[in-house]
């Protein structure tokens, strides 16, 4: 990590060892006893104070200066000349009583001599690093292992690759990023000791490189593989990583926009903070234009003249703001200038990409949408104001596999922020929106038509999260999920009790209308055997049986299904594990024992 305020200019903590290397070699020189042994003292001591004030002739015109390994070996090297310093000075002339008290021994001096061939070799690894006629940062990667390293090789390796990130030639720093982003995969003590011995500056530097897509592609992977915990997403962020990251976004070839958007999601999953930035930083609007690259070309409805070529050209526009779109070749829904700032033939080359690299680019984008809109209003109102919920729904329509399901994740969790949210609910779900119907229909066809529960749910729970916004003529939504209360995957069966729930929910407005619709879909006798069915299942068909004998209790479909005596076993058994539903089991049994037992039960717990 970047050092801290309080921490000494490198050349002040340069100077302090070189100043007590020239107090050792005086106090060499006034020793009396030991005179053999000081005086290899002063020789290891004049060899380090020479290699320290070589180290300053590398630092002093260095403009990026990796000084991390030099604060740790100068650091050590400091420490064992302040205990030569001590141990030669009690060799001194001194009066008898004080030679008594201060004994000295040659088992000392084997110590101190050990110590000092260690800070001699810790120099040396430290000067190869910077010595670019003998492979150095400025001539290849050092590997070899320093003492100060030698019980955790891995530091010097770091160190070693930091330090030609940082300050070697090109292709030194693309070898050792993608070094750097190979100890980082699988290994998280890896991922520590790279970020708090300050890798994640020199990788962003590496990330602008525009020139180099390899070095843009290695420091991407190299960041990715490290933003797996939110310690280190911000550590990335502090470093003003955000705004590098959307910058590369915007203006790379392909195969790195993959990497970049990878790593967009993978910092928005792990740290809300950082899902905050990218979003202050406007990274959504790229994401979207290049999710929809293609996507609307070859639409028939773009070529009929009618009022969808008129919405794709408003969509267009108000994505591309900033860009320049020539009117004799037009096409809609393009890759922008926007994100092709640099030249006509980038535009060209991202044309001409392999399909299955288009692909790759529009899954990686997809997951970071999906990432940056989980759990977040403010998100999922940007995306939707982007017009990404009509790219969105065309890919669930066009696509399969990942790339299908992460568009669903992105719509499930932007209808999850709606439903907790009027105002977006109202703005980006309103009943005569274009992309709010073009998503509904496809959120139904992936019900009715797929047999996939993995593609299922989402789409379940995002009709379940817009329960609030179809009117009671909408019962096309109702019906499918009916159906799935019949699944043979019980967890999809589940998901479609839930979603009815919110149709029939007292905070729904038209809860009585929904309950009507949802019992005249036969929904009863698969409620009726989701009471026999594990615990979770089991609660959310009793909670929906609950809503509908509140909100029709007077269906006969109710009182054909027995709903009254299955109320009352669920009294006596669920009730028991989840006492919080007592109250709304007790109000369904007045309702169901009032419409069909024609009588008027005494009410406990409230009034009629």
């Amino acid at each position: 990590m970047s050092p801290s305020i309080e921490e000494k200019r490198i050349e002040d903590e340069l100077s302090y060892p070189i100043l007590l290397a020239e107090r050792v070699r005086l106090a060499v020189d006034e020793s009396e006893s030991f005179k053999a042994e000081c005086a290899e003292v002063g020789k290891q001591v004049d060899r380090l104070s020479q290699m320290l004030r070589t180290v300053v002739r590398f630092t002093t015109p260095a403009q990026s200066l990796y000084e991390r390994p030099i604060r740790r070996v100068v650091s050590e090297v400091s420490k064992n000349l302040e205990r030569s310093l001590t141990l030669v000075r009690k060799c001194k002339r001194q009066s008898v009583l004080r030679r008594v008290v201060t004994i000295v021994s040659a088992a000392d001096f084997r110590k101190l001599l050990n110590l000092l061939d260690a800070s001699v070799g810790d120099m040396r690894w430290l000067l190869s690093i910077f010595d670019s006629e003998n492979g150095g940062a400025s001539g290849g990667i050092v590997l070899t292992l320093p003492p100060i390293a030698s019980n955790d090789p891995m530091l010097s390796w770091v160190w070693s690759y930091i330090a030609a990130i940082q300050m070697g030639q090109l292709s030194d720093r693309i070898e050792a990023a993608i070094e750097l982003a190979s100890l980082a995969k699988d290994n998280d003590r890896n991922k520590k000791i790279i970020v708090e011995e300050g890798g994640v500056p020199p990788l962003l530097k590496l990330l602008k490189e525009t020139a180099s897509s390899e070095a843009q592609s290695a420091a991407a992977t190299a960041l990715y593989n490290i933003a797996n915990d939110q310690e280190r997403v911000r550590v990335i962020v502090s470093e003003l990583g955000v705004p590098t990251i959307v910058n590369v976004l915007s203006d790379s070839i392909m195969k790195v926009q993959i990497q970049v958007a990878s790593l967009v999601a993978r910092m928005a999953e792990h740290d809300a903070l950082a899902q905050d930035d990218f979003a202050r930083e406007n990274v959504i609007r790229p994401l979207v234009t290049l999710l929809s690259f293609e996507t609307f070309v070859d639409d028939p409805r773009a070529n009929s003249g009618k009022q969808s070529i008129h919405t794709i050209v408003q969509i267009n526009k108000e994505m591309e703001k900033n860009s320049f779109v020539g009117s004799k070749n037009y096409r809609p829904y393009l890759y922008s200038e926007y994100c092709s700032s640099r030249s006509g033939q980038n535009r060209k080359d991202r044309e001409n990409e392999k399909p299955e690299v288009k692909i790759k680019l529009k899954i990686a984008c997809a997951e970071a949408l999906w990432m940056l809109a989980r759990g977040s209003v403010a998100n999922s109102r940007r995306i939707s104001e982007t017009k990404g919920l009509l790219c969105l729904a065309k890919l669930v329509e066009k696509e399969q596999g990942e790339l299908q399901f992460n568009c669903l994740m992105t719509i499930m969790e932007i209808t999850a922020a709606a439903e907790s949210n009027a105002d977006l609910r109202r703005a980006a779900f309103k009943t005569n929106s274009p992309a709010a119907k073009a998503v509904v229909d496809q959120l139904l066809r992936v019900i009715n038509d797929l047999d996939s529960p993995t593609l299922q749910i989402p789409a379940i729970k995002s009709i379940g999260s817009l329960a609030r916004t179809f009117p009671a003529r909408e019962t096309r939504v109702i019906g499918p999920l009916v159906t799935h209360l019949s699944h043979r995957n019980q967890e999809v069966a589940t998901e479609a009790a839930i979603a009815l729930q919110k149709f029939a929910s007292p905070q729904n407005f038209l809860c009585m209308e929904h309950s009507k619709a949802i019992i005249e879909f036969n929904a009863v006798p698969p409620l009726m055997r989701l009471l026999r069915c594990n615990d979770r299942t089991q609660l959310h068909g009793l909670v929906l049986l609950c809503y509908l004998a509140l909100h029709a209790g007077n269906s006969e479909a109710l009182e054909q299904a027995r709903v009254l005596t299955a109320l009352e076993g669920a009294d006596r058994t669920v009730v028991a594990q989840h006492p919080e539903l007592k109250e709304l089991v007790s109000e369904a049994l007045y309702h169901l024992n009032l419409y069909h037992a024609g009588v008027h039960p005494q009410r406990q717990a409230y009034a009629p």
